[in-house]
Formats: structure tokens, C-alpha cells, sequence
């Protein structure tokens, strides 16, 4: 059962009571927060894509010895040579998969709403 604190109080009660049990205040209602459904269209699948492909690129430029700074640290060179193309294509797979999947919810959506007017 899950518990809240009275806010005159501070002691835990059933989230179920109006009433607490130890001050007799009478507590607030508690909002209920509607849940998101875990499809957000692929949104979320691009940016993480465009995100790991920024980081990618940073890594390589600046890792490759492109960049007139100097880093602090040495860079193993698998770094450059294998992970920084590796995770660009990674974050452009992401990419690809979340524009398809807000492509497919589009689609849905306006299959749903045609189908609605009939």
C-alpha cells in the first residue's frame, strides 16, 4: 500500500486516508498524474542519436589531433580509429530507427482518425 507524509505532521499515512491518524488534520487530495505511454513517436530514439553522433565527432576531433589544443591526457589510438566511427554510426542507426518510428506513429495516427470519421 503505498504511504505519504502529512504535511502538518510529517508522519507517514496511507495515501488512501482524507484524515490523518496522529494530528486528526484533514489531508489534501493527492493529484493523480495521468502516465505517459512509452511511445513518444521516436523522438527520444533521435536525439540520443544525435547525441551520440556530437559525441562522436568531438571524439575524433579532437582525440585525432585535428584541434590546435592540446588534450591533458593521451588518447589510446583504438579511440580514434575504432570507437569515435563506431558510436557515429550507432547514434545514426538510433536516428534512422527513431525518424522511422515517428513516421510509423504518424502513419497510425492518421489511419486511426480516418478510420474514426467512417
Amino acid at each position: 500500500m503505498a504511504r505519504r507524509e502529512c504535511p502538518f505532521c510529517g508522519k507517514s499515512v496511507s495515501d488512501a486516508l482524507t484524515q490523518c491518524i496522529f494530528c486528526r488534520e484533514t489531508l489534501p487530495e493527492l493529484k493523480k498524474v495521468a502516465q505517459q505511454s512509452g511511445n513518444d513517436g521516436g523522438g527520444a530514439q533521435v536525439r540520443r542519436g544525435l547525441l551520440a553522433m556530437l559525441l562522436a565527432a568531438v571524439l575524433g576531433y579532437f582525440g585525432g589531433g585535428y584541434s590546435a589544443l592540446a588534450l591533458p591526457f593521451p588518447l589510446d589510438p583504438i579511440l580514434t580509429t575504432y570507437l569515435s566511427p563506431l558510436l557515429f554510426l550507432s547514434g545514426l542507426g538510433l536516428c534512422v530507427h527513431g525518424y522511422f518510428l515517428e513516421h510509423r506513429s504518424m502513419h497510425q495516427k492518421s489511419m486511426h482518425s480516418s478510420n474514426s470519421s467512417i
